[in-house]
């Protein structure tokens, strides 16, 4: 398992969470000393990790890095050249800061130090009052002391946790809604394209940051930002997707140190779970198309986690399509190979929704067509239910709706029948209809008293036979044929289903009636 991080604030020495040199500027003893910054006034975030007292010349060799030395100068007065070198040796061990005493050595700042200093990058601070340097060392100490146990505890808190959420086999959007309460900001996570597959945060502040997605997504693969911090997910050798705390307010290492206990989560539940990016995906688009569809949250507001999805949505047509029966995996295939722009979720109930966004020159009516075909090739008893294209954004929730009740419509036909490759709503007549009013009471109590004799369980076959009766217009020869069965049986049949109703099946209005019961009646089926 493998996750790396990085910040796109100004890099500090691994170790834990430190202060920045401005920081410990603005502390109070500090400020009793009268600080004046006189050189790499530019590199004031550089992180802290330690406080030195050191005096010597070649003062490099005893730091690891990230520490701001504190000196008197008493060794350096006098020899511009230790000056010089003692700047060199600081730039060297990749020293924070140095802080001099004015007073003792020096009345003002050097100016070789200075010029070296600047020269270098290395931020330089005289101080123009005495200072006991112990009480610094003792303030800075102590401070990064409480944020390294701080730290602990809350990468400690975090990893437990969301371990305890992978144990209890929570969703994804669980876990990052877990880790964007500890960042307080939004969390984004992408696979290598940058398209997002699921976020988490503040709504208001989460929309903002997929708003201006495309600009984000270009600094995510840079060095520059402000508040950023990025995590790589992988594990065994390869990266499959990327974790972003997007705008963190707190410090740097602290920010990193999420980031990673973050990503340690996510990598851990996608092998515990045996899942991959594509199921992150399918899960990104079934949150996408069912708030869409629901019509909950407004059109409008869902606009930028779709162009953040990899939707083209600009001056677009789109066409939504729902498939019984069918696997996202088969529908997201068949837009691979037809070079198709859209999304793909299963919605529930065995049925699944794809939504194209098509140029507005190519003809939609034609590609629902092929795309249907394609489909037919691997599974010859699929059909689409296709909602007529949407023109605007604004619309497509409608046609999601449209699009499920033909499906819904569909998936009550009598699947002996022959079915066409695509079904549209002038299509599904009375049958979607009684979809609708499937729920209504009196619905539900008509199609009982009309099918009264036929729902006992030795009516279950004549029930069966009743249905393809009327389903293929009354056709006994068909009837028959799909029954396996011989005429003078169906007759036989058909006999005691009228005994049974008490009407006469030659009658158009009584026919029509049993129809519509029974539509009725298997729209209440699972």
């Amino acid at each position: 398992m493998t996750t790396t991080s990085e910040s796109w604030h100004p890099a500090a020495p691994s170790g834990g969470p430190a202060l920045s040199v401005r920081q410990v500027l603005t502390l109070e003893r500090v400020l009793a000393g009268e600080p004046e910054v006189v050189a790499g006034a530019g590199q004031l975030d550089r992180a802290v990790r330690w406080v030195h007292v050191a005096e010597a010349a070649d003062v490099g060799v005893m730091l690891s890095g990230g520490e701001m030395v504190l000196t008197t100068g008493v060794l350096l007065a006098g020899d511009e050249a230790k000056q010089a070198a003692y700047i060199r040796s600081l730039h060297h061990a990749d020293a924070a800061a140095v802080v001099l005493g004015l007073g003792r050595a020096f009345p003002a700042p050097p100016e070789t130090m200075c010029r070296t200093a600047e020269r270098y990058g290395l931020p330089m601070v005289v101080l123009h009052r005495p200072f006991p340097f112990a009480e610094l060392t003792e303030e800075v100490q102590s401070r990064l002391v409480r944020r390294k146990f701080a730290a602990v505890s809350l990468s400690d808190a975090v990893r437990t946790g969301l371990t305890a959420l992978i144990t209890a086999g929570a969703p994804l959007q669980r876990l990052l809604d877990e880790i964007a309460r500890h960042s307080g900001c939004p969390v984004v996570v992408t696979n290598l394209a940058h398209r997002v597959l699921a976020t988490a945060g503040e709504r208001s502040a989460v929309d903002d940051v997929l708003r201006d997605w495309e600009r984000i997504a270009r600094q995510a693969g840079g060095s520059e930002g402000d508040g950023w911090v990025r995590a790589e997910l992988g594990g065994r050798g390869e990266r499959w997707g990327r974790l972003l705390l997007c705008g963190y307010r707190g410090d740097a290492a602290t920010g990193r140190l999420l980031a990673d206990r973050a990503a340690e989560a996510l990598v851990l539940h996608r092998m515990l779970g045996g899942g991959s990016t594509a199921s992150w995906e399918e899960q990104s688009a079934r949150g996408l198309l069912t708030d869409l569809a629901s019509g909950t949250v407004p059109a409008r507001h869902l606009l930028p986690r779709a162009r953040a999805a990899g939707l083209p949505v600009g001056r677009r047509t789109f066409v939504p399509l729902v498939v019984p029966g069918a696997e996202p995996a088969l529908l997201d295939r068949v837009l691979r190979t037809l070079g198709l722009a859209g999304l793909v979720a299963e919605l529930g109930d065995g049925a699944t929704a794809a939504l194209l966004s098509l140029a507005h020159d190519q003809d939609a009516e034609a590609l629902t067509a092929r795309f249907a075909a394609r489909l037919r090739t691997t599974e010859p008893d699929l059909s689409v239910a296709a909602a007529e294209p949407r023109e605007t954004w604004d619309d497509v929730p409608a046609g999601l709706r449209e699009a499920r009740h033909v499906a819904d419509a569909l998936a009550g036909a009598d699947a002996a029948l022959d079915r066409p490759p695509v079904v549209r709503l002038r299509d599904v007549h009375l049958r979607g209809l009684v979809r609708l009013l499937r729920d209504d009471p009196q619905v539900q109590s008509f199609a009982e008293r009309e099918l009264d004799g036929l729902l006992c369980a030795e009516g279950g076959e004549l029930l069966n036979v009743l249905r393809t009766y009327l389903a293929t217009g009354r056709n006994k020869s068909r009837t028959a044929q799909l029954h396996h069965v011989s005429r003078p049986a169906l007759y036989r049949r058909l006999e005691a289903i009228q005994t049974r109703l008490g009407i006469d099946l030659d009658d158009f209005e009584q026919a029509a009636s049993v129809h519509i019961a029974l539509l009725a009646h298997d729209a209440q089926r699972p």
